[in-house]
């Protein structure tokens, strides 16, 4: 530790699911922007425009030991940080004590106790991954971020690289996009939505500031740039804020789920899907999550 370090122990609920955490960013095996190791997460990112290292330790039962290398922060704004990016400001309980005695979602709670969605280190980042992700495979998505990363990223001293801010993305050619694996379409909407979050059109920060980000001007704003339609809308509340009422019945892993989840012959269409979901807001996305997190006998799909 140096004198720009900022360490903090921040509490954990009882229920916290910090394998959930570690799964989150061990997604990408190469660990370019991420690494964990046993129960230790690295991140690299940029705090207050500045490159700097993350590390949480969970050893501890009950609590989680966090290290920010490399910038001095005041602990308490540190803090509010950790609360987003580990889910502890999600509402879980109201979903748990409205619908436990549902007959289908009441015993899909029950399998996963505690189920909160780890968020982004910026809304940014949760919005960038949304777009690459769009209509490809988790496996394929992952691969065409670490491009993207290693292609315009900041590095780290430790090898490590921060996921790039929207005026280094700006900044790549449409060539260097399209290098990344990203199609011309995707390449585009990441150009438009870096812009917008440039020129303050699209406050990212800002809304992530709020007590209670408000999530129907952050959904409206975001349907302004071509190539962000309504999955890719609910999935940037879902990682980049926390809010748990976005719809994602277009998912199609939230199909497969639902249909095997009802004992349906086949997964349901969007609209029935949207229906059923309709039931439970405002947790639409939070029961989302947990049919995600459903146990299957294939490896799940982990957004």
């Amino acid at each position: 530790m140096t004198e720009a370090d900022t360490t903090l122990t921040l509490a954990l609920p009882a229920d916290f699911r910090h394998a959930d955490v570690l799964r989150f960013y061990a997604r990408d095996r190469e660990q370019v922007s991420e690494r964990t190791l046993d129960q230790r997460i690295e991140k690299a990112l940029h705090w207050q425009g500045q490159p700097a290292l993350l590390q949480l330790d969970f050893n501890t039962p009950g609590q989680t030991q966090a290290t920010l290398q490399g910038t001095n922060s005041a602990p308490a704004q540190l803090e509010q940080q950790l609360r987003s990016m580990l889910g502890l400001k999600q509402d879980i309980a109201s979903l748990h004590a409205a619908h436990s005695h549902h007959p289908e979602v009441g015993p899909l709670l029950a399998q996963t106790p505690g189920l909160r969605m780890p968020q982004s280190a910026s809304p940014f980042e949760a919005a960038c991954w949304a777009v690459i992700s769009q209509m490809i495979s988790v496996e394929a998505a992952i691969s065409v971020r670490r491009k993207l990363i290693r292609q315009l990223g900041t590095p780290l001293a430790n090898g490590m690289i921060c996921h790039p801010l929207p005026d280094q993305l700006l900044a790549a050619s449409p060539e260097q996009l399209r290098s990344c694996g990203l199609s011309a379409s995707k390449a585009a909407t990441l150009t438009r939505l870096a812009s917008a979050a440039e020129t303050g059109a699209l406050p990212l920060d800002h809304w992530a500031a709020q007590p209670q980000p408000p999530a129907d001007e952050i959904s409206a704003a975001l349907s302004q740039i071509k190539g962000i339609g309504p999955w890719t809308q609910s999935y940037i509340l879902l990682r980049g804020y926390g809010a748990l009422d976005g719809s994602l019945h277009g998912d199609v892993v939230v199909r497969k789920r639902l249909g095997a989840l009802l004992n349906l012959p086949e997964p349901p269409n969007q609209t029935f899907t949207q229906q059923w979901l309709s039931q439970f807001a405002p947790w639409r996305a939070l029961v989302a999550a947990h049919l995600w997190a459903m146990p299957t006998d294939n490896a799940a799909k982990d957004y």
